[in-house]
């Protein structure tokens, strides 16, 4: 069945907010990238999107860029339901009402169960009309993350390892890496998309790693993800790069805590994304938690032989993996894929 002339026009200027919200991936964190559009009479008069936590929301960036006598009975297209609560900011159905606009276009509905519909009652309400669900899957896709942390309260999981083919994470004799560095700079890339990096505190006494991003262009105003050190009760040297360099203050550490418990606590933070480095304890404590949701896998042609494997030396959770891909990085493998879980008789939960 092919789509209705207002239902094409309506597609038309959603993707168009789309690529308004997709100017601010990865800038907006605790708040989900939203874009919006206002057009009147089949002609755009604003565009708009939300550029950082705690500045105006999408809806409020395009109102600003017109006059009431402008906004008056236009349409105004947005990527995520507007927000209808009073946060850092107030709520955007208030200032949709007020501007005179008679139509609003949203795309995905807010996961939040305690929000989700809300915007709606209250828009029509106020006899707005309201067309709600138009991309709604491609909406939805610009803030997976965030919506899976809406819903579950946990952050999105991805553990990430670079290994031998024999599955050791151990840097081999005379050598400091063991992939390539094409697959290091597929890695930074990967950092630069998630909110937190998390490693165990034998890595950092070990490696002393800095886990900033390097090697690839981003944006001047791009965060650096907040870097997280998991420790079962021993210290971190005072001299660590991650406690004396210029982004000391985007170090968190826990101590003597569950890994469930720690990314927990990331969720309350707003922290939405989380990728699990290493070692392999760490990772392997994530996997017997049943905390993962996806894996990025570097697999190097090389049998060393070594003495950490990259799930630790424990039984873990057993897992499926669907949406697998493998792709040629550098002389490397990678391997993507999500996880699913297997129900099993017996919950486990990892140990501090």
């Amino acid at each position: 069945m092919n789509p209705r002339p207002d239902q094409q026009s309506d597609e038309r200027f959603m993707r168009l907010a789309i690529r308004e919200a997709s100017r601010a991936l990865g800038r907006t964190a605790p708040n989900p990238a939203v874009g919006a559009v206002i057009v009147k009479n089949g002609r755009i008069l604003a565009k708009g999107y939300h550029h950082a936590a705690g500045l105006p929301h999408a809806e409020i960036d395009a109102l600003r860029k017109l006059t009431p006598a402008q906004s008056l009975g236009a349409t105004i297209y947005v990527t995520l339901e507007p927000c209808s609560s009073h946060g850092r900011t107030p709520p955007c159905t208030s200032a949709l009402i007020a501007s005179g606009i008679t139509r609003v276009v949203y795309g995905s509905t807010d996961p939040d169960k305690r929000h989700r519909g809300r915007a709606s009652r209250i828009l029509k309400k106020k006899r707005l009309k309201v067309t709600e669900g138009i991309l709604s899957e491609e909406c939805a896709a610009l803030n997976a993350h965030w919506n899976h942390r809406a819903v579950s309260g946990m952050p999105w999981i991805v553990a990430k390892a670079g290994m031998s083919l024999d599955g050791r994470i151990d840097s081999p004799p005379h050598r400091r890496w063991i992939t390539s560095a094409t697959s290091r700079k597929e890695a930074m890339h990967l950092r630069s998309a998630v909110e937190a990096i998390l490693v165990g505190g034998g890595t950092v006494r070990t490696d002393d790693p800095s886990l900033t991003i390097r090697g690839i262009k981003l944006p001047k105003d791009h965060p650096q993800p907040w870097r997280v050190v998991w420790t079962r009760a021993g210290k971190i040297p005072k001299k660590s790069k991650l406690l004396t360099d210029s982004h000391r203050n985007r170090t968190l550490i826990f101590r003597g805590i569950t890994l469930r418990k720690v990314l927990q606590e990331l969720g309350k933070r707003g922290i939405s994304s989380v990728l699990i480095e290493g070692g392999g304890q760490t990772l392997g404590e994530a996997f017997r938690g049943e905390l993962v949701d996806e894996i990025r896998f570097f697999i190097a042609p090389v049998i060393q032989g070594g003495k950490v494997p990259v799930l630790g030396d424990r039984s873990i959770s057993p897992a499926l993996l669907n949406d697998v891909t493998c792709q040629k990085i550098g002389s490397d493998l990678m391997i993507s894929a999500k996880v699913r879980k297997i129900p099993t008789s017996a919950s486990r939960t990892s140990r501090p």
